[in-house]
């Protein structure tokens, strides 16, 4: 391993500590810490029910938070996307990308909420404070709220219910569009073509049907009939591009996550409960 991160730091042109400093590689005794390889590992559309809340086990859980304490939220809504495209493709889109960043980096990832700012916030915001609390009582010092939907309207949603909850410095967190860290010439985002619909054909193809859009021009700029914004997916989609948009975004947000928990105090990055178990935590 020693060799092949001198070998990638010699294309890189950088020196073998920034190499490793800036892919997070690290080297044990009898050989190395494996991070480094499997952050250059594709990533594969198969999404691990090891990471994922609804799937685990309460000893699972409880490793993982361990092991390290964050807790990914994604968000979207049922909203059109086409006639291509699932009507979920917002939350499918984010619970996607952020299963990927939990099998990279670790921690867990709760279910999709289909909850938006389209909902009256008086009642919205307290409800998803609550939820944050829940999450925070189950142990976790990081806490992401990754919207699908991008608009301001649900980052500000999310950081309002977030602000009771990390004010005692205890736990932090933040709200994040998807690609708000990795917005790039091979990163970005759109409404039903070109980006969206190659996450979809990357983690969902059988949900994808370009058939349905006809041949045609397509309207500009969301307008009707077709409701479509961006680059036509007919033309530039491909599940290639989803897995490089899902990589460069699943990474960019374990690094914030990481960056996040340092950030808090040497005594406050630690798993908050004794154990996950009756007496100690019942629910979210």
């Amino acid at each position: 391993m020693a060799e092949e991160i001198s070998r990638e730091a010699g294309r890189a042109g950088i020196s073998r500590r920034q190499f490793m400093a800036a892919t997070g590689a690290t080297l044990c005794v009898g050989g190395a810490v494996a991070n480094a390889a499997a952050q250059r590992r594709e990533i594969e559309p198969e999404l691990s029910a090891a990471v994922q809340m609804q799937f685990m086990r309460p000893g699972q859980l409880e490793k993982v938070l361990r092991e390290f304490p964050a807790v990914y939220v994604p968000f979207g809504l049922i909203e059109w996307h086409g006639r291509h495209l699932p009507l979920g493709n917002d939350a499918l889109k984010a619970h996607g990308i952020l299963v990927k960043t939990a099998e990279q980096f670790g921690g867990a990832v709760y279910p999709p909420v289909y909850f938006h700012e389209g909902f009256p916030q008086a009642s919205m915001i307290p409800v998803l404070t609550a939820l944050f609390a829940r999450i925070k009582n189950t142990g976790a010092r990081v806490i992401l709220g990754v919207s699908g939907h991008n608009v301001q309207g649900q980052i500000d949603m999310i950081d309002k219910a977030l602000a009771p909850v990390v004010a005692d410095k205890t736990v932090v967190g933040m709200g994040l569009w998807e690609v708000t860290l990795s917005a790039g010439p091979e990163s970005g985002t759109d409404h039903a073509a070109m980006w969206e619909t190659s996450n979809m054909m990357f983690f969902y193809p059988k949900l994808v049907d370009l058939a349905a859009l006809g041949e045609g021009p397509l309207a500009p700029d969301m307008k009707p009939p077709d409701g479509i914004g961006g680059r036509d997916p007919r033309k530039y989609a491909s599940a290639e591009a989803g897995r490089r948009n899902v990589e460069l975004a699943s990474r960019a947000i374990g690094r914030k996550a990481r960056e996040l928990l340092e950030s808090l105090a040497p005594d406050q990055r630690s798993f908050r409960l004794p154990a996950i178990s009756p007496g100690n935590w019942w629910m979210i």
